[in-house]
């Protein structure tokens, strides 16, 4: 019988013979980028390559989202490896669709290519047997929020009820049997080395806003209209002035970009609109920096004497690694890398940044690792990956052993994380909870 260090080493070489089919699988992902709930070409190929070997799958979960199975030799619990199949929107970067300005400047096409080396491995002869339990492999939609106002015309076309694919996934019921999941991501932060543990992260909700005006002569007769660009003018400068209203510890970003300005200079804006975000390490932080936003919307509004319509999304909440298989993963990841290229966070530093895998991480064990492999600042046109060992190969092959770990010897380890294991909320609770941050307003400034 094959012990444990077998069966990783076994793994290991499998996934060494097909580095070059699994680094060609994320750079094709990467020369066809698709954003969040648009990902059908990146679902279908990430489908025929589950095919390629030969493992049943589910597709059009959430849209585009993807769920198959590696069924070990006896039952067990269910450990999910997860890859993300949606790009940003980032004009300029070399590997943009020149058409949709689409492009990979987070790393998530090498995610594919990690899920699918941890297939590879799992699947190598005399490893799948030995394992109590299942792994499913799932390939997700739109984990950045991007998007916003199309996002949300799907959700009132009751074709998703959360904009986001962790988010979707959880309400559908996709993650009913998974008892724990794990995903690495890249990063271009020297500060993380060749993988970084640990950590969390900002929640955040989302705002689509518009400010509603009169439309009149900008030359001729100004005076008669409501000028609704004036009004979202305002309400940003307000926006300004919180910020010395919020504590440092809580990390609380507010920002946004305005979609729309207008539709003629000679026309006195009447429709304006502004998507915003608000960003924080905590719910309660989150929800006051809501407010505050909110508040300077109307403030806008009602120094012009327009209206505005502020509707607030559920977005993400903040990460939670789970310490027992954040210890697993870093034991395997010091066969791959030295140790002191292995950079273990403390449990509160934060990013910055927010990911749907904390949403995951209320409800199930989770980790989500980093994988030092890229060089230029996130979500910009400088954004690369330059080791695609480090970026692809190496996580993959550190999940597979982590899966090992896990399930092998009657899956006592993964008892272990579970046993330990207390969760925030159910999923009942977090679907209620995510339902009830949805809100629509529409403000009537002349009241």
């Amino acid at each position: 019988m094959p012990t444990i260090q077998d069966l990783k080493a076994m793994a290991q070489a499998a996934i060494d013979d097909r580095a070059d089919w699994l680094l060609e699988i994320s750079k094709t992902v990467l020369a066809n980028p698709e954003p969040g709930f648009h990902e059908y070409k990146t679902a279908s190929y990430v489908g025929s390559k589950l095919d390629e070997l030969g493992i049943a799958h589910q597709d059009g979960i959430a849209l585009t989202g993807i769920k198959g199975y590696l069924r070990g030799g006896q039952p067990g619990p269910t450990v999910a490896v997860i890859g993300e199949l949606d790009s940003l929107r980032v004009l300029g970067h070399p590997h943009a669709d020149a058409e949709t300005g689409a492009a990979h400047a987070c790393g998530h096409h090498c995610q594919i290519g990690m899920m699918l080396g941890v297939a590879v491995g799992l699947m190598a002869a005399g490893v799948q047997e030995e394992l109590a339990g299942s792994v499913a492999l799932m390939a997700l939609p739109a984990e950045e929020f991007i998007d916003v106002g199309f996002r949300y015309g799907l959700h009132k076309e009751g074709k998703l009820g959360f904009m986001s694919g962790k988010q979707e996934f959880i309400r559908l019921g996709i993650f009913d049997d998974v008892d724990m999941a794990m995903m690495v991501h890249t990063s271009s932060s020297a500060e993380d080395g060749k993988f970084a543990l640990g950590g969390t992260s900002n929640g955040h909700v989302t705002k689509l806003v518009n400010f509603i005006g009169t439309a009149a002569h900008a030359g001729a007769s100004p005076h008669m209209g409501v000028n609704a660009l004036q009004a979202a003018t305002v309400a940003l400068n307000a926006l300004n002035t919180q910020r010395e209203t919020l504590q440092n510890e809580n990390i609380v970003r507010m920002h946004g970009i305005m979609t729309h300005g207008g539709v003629a200079v000679n026309s006195v804006p009447a429709d304006v609109r502004y998507e915003g975000r608000v960003r924080g390490r905590t719910s309660e932080a989150i929800a006051d920096g809501s407010m505050k936003m909110d508040r300077c919307m109307r403030a806008g509004a009602l120094i012009m004497g327009g209206k505005v319509s502020i509707v607030t999304l559920p977005g993400y909440m903040p990460m939670i690694n789970n310490p027992t298989m954040t210890g697993i993963f870093r034991e395997n990841a010091e066969q791959l890398v030295p140790a002191n290229e292995i950079i273990t966070h403390p449990d509160d530093l934060n990013r910055g940044g927010s990911t749907d895998m904390g949403d995951l991480s209320q409800i199930i064990p989770v980790i989500h690792p980093y994988t030092g492999a890229a060089v230029g600042a996130g979500h910009s046109t400088d954004y690369i990956v330059e080791d695609y060992v480090q970026a692809v190969i190496n996580p993959a092959k550190a999940m597979a052993m982590a899966v090992i770990d896990l399930l092998a010897g009657g899956s006592a380890k993964a008892m272990e994380v579970l046993d330990g294991y207390s969760p925030v909320m159910t999923k009942d609770q977090y679907v209620n909870f995510q339902n009830s941050r949805l809100v629509e307003e529409l403000y009537d400034g002349e009241k």
